[in-house]
């Protein structure tokens, strides 16, 4: 866990995982999310995308498991995440997600961060910033 006030403007944290079929299958439980483009190989082939993609709020959650668990960690809060999903990410693909640090406003302990996710080919596949109080 990071105080506050060791948080400084260039600071990064990183997470990586594998997504695989399970974890879809659980996600699209929690979610509610049961598009086929998830779940169906006949109907995903058949798409842009040409077979099944991973959720795209599954992969950007390791954002927030690096808020609230590493940098800054407990007590890290949410306040807002603009994105962008820049590239499908694929069943098996490792994605890892990095937090820059860009501002921070003193008086409210509000802390934004560059966001970015980044699959195993190492493309860019999501991109966006976050807000949290810590």
């Amino acid at each position: 866990m990071t105080k506050y006030e060791d948080i400084e403007i260039g600071q990064t944290a990183t997470l990586s995982r594998v997504f695989t079929l399970a974890d879809l299958e659980i996600f699209g439980k929690l979610s509610l999310d049961t598009n086929p483009i998830h779940f169906d190989e006949a109907y995903a082939e058949q798409t842009v995308f040409g077979k099944r993609i991973v959720h795209g709020f599954l992969y950007a959650s390791l954002i927030s498991g690096i808020f609230g668990t590493d940098f800054p960690g407990n007590g890290t809060v949410f306040l807002s995440q603009e994105m962008s999903f820049l590239r499908p990410v694929y069943i098996d693909d490792k994605v890892t997600a990095t937090v820059k640090v860009i501002a921070k406003e003193d008086k409210k302990r509000i802390v934004t961060f560059e966001t970015i996710c980044i699959k195993n080919d190492k493309k860019v596949v999501l991109k966006g910033i976050a807000t949290v109080t810590c």
